[in-house]
């Protein structure tokens, strides 16, 4: 047991083991369908594209039943189906497979998110890569990676200032226009910028592999779990607009992560001119069956 996860109240200790029982249910269901022929649907509107695959339903629909089962009581917030209302202080957030292009590409960087919330605040996270084999875990002062049967803390000190930065972002694309000139900025001052990764740059991030990831238009279900990890790891995250109040009734979709604070504060400065105002909202009902 790690000394970080030794300070954990008995409820807490237990809530991250039911994740990884989430985690291994979810696992089951994608990766049986993993590069094999899958119906794609897309749920966007006309002119765009966001997939969603019957791994994805049936992924989430395994770890609601545990949760339904476990914890009657407590909220769940999904990408794939309507919330389940809290008649407690905690919530489940749910993205069952983070990178579904990827996913359907038969690219390994797709993965499963999964956070609880404690009255809208994120205190536990893991993201599952499992086509790779690793579970990262994010708590209240830890974190650390499973691979091949074998655990290691992740412990982030690193000075790394922007112009020996590696910098990702899964897609320029998604950017707005005015939030792609800003983001070219910090490119332009970084070592290099490497894209496509969704959930695994987090991960690589808080492993110390990458140092900073930049996205926007993000959703509940998308960053909730992140941010255990990368502050448990002694990553710093926070909103474009620097706010790092990441109750999310107030929460940004804007996201920077980087290895330190002096790396954040590089890399916000350049950001400020497209940065949203806060608060912008994503409050649970904005993310039902999106």
């Amino acid at each position: 047991m790690l000394s970080g996860e030794m300070e954990f109240s008995p409820p807490l200790h237990d809530h991250l083991h039911f994740a990884e029982e989430l985690a291994k249910a979810a696992r089951a269901e994608t990766l049986a369908r993993f590069r094999r022929p899958l119906a794609i649907e897309n749920k966007a509107a006309a002119g765009r594209f966001d997939p969603v695959t019957a791994a994805d339903r049936a992924a989430e629909a395994a770890m609601r039943a545990l949760i339904t089962a476990r914890f009657p009581d407590h909220g769940i917030i999904g990408e794939e189906a309507a919330a389940v209302p809290a008649r407690s202080p905690f919530s489940w957030v749910l993205d069952p497979i983070d990178g579904t292009r990827a996913y359907v590409c038969g690219l390994p960087s797709w993965g499963t998110l999964i956070a609880l919330t404690e009255n809208g605040r994120p205190i536990l996270g893991l993201i599952d890569l499992p086509a790779v084999g690793q579970l990262y875990r994010g708590w209240p002062g830890g974190a650390d990676v499973q691979e091949a049967g074998l655990r290691r803390a992740l412990r982030l000190g690193h000075d790394v200032r922007l112009d020996q930065a590696a910098l990702a972002t899964t897609d320029p694309g998604l950017f707005t226009a005015r939030e792609g000139a800003a983001f070219a900025e910090v490119q332009k001052r970084a070592r290099f910028c490497r894209y496509g990764l969704d959930c695994s740059g987090y991960a690589a991030l808080a492993a110390g592999g990458l140092d900073l990831v930049i996205e926007s238009g993000l959703q509940i279900y998308d960053i909730a779990a992140i941010i255990p990890v990368i502050q448990g790891a002694g990553g710093q995250i926070s909103a474009w607009n620097s706010s790092q109040d990441f109750h999310f009734d107030a929460h940004c979709g804007q996201i920077v992560a980087a290895a330190n604070a002096q790396l954040l504060a590089e890399a916000l400065a350049l950001l400020a001119p497209a940065a949203l105002p806060a608060p912008t909202h994503i409050a649970a009902s904005d993310a039902d069956g999106a």
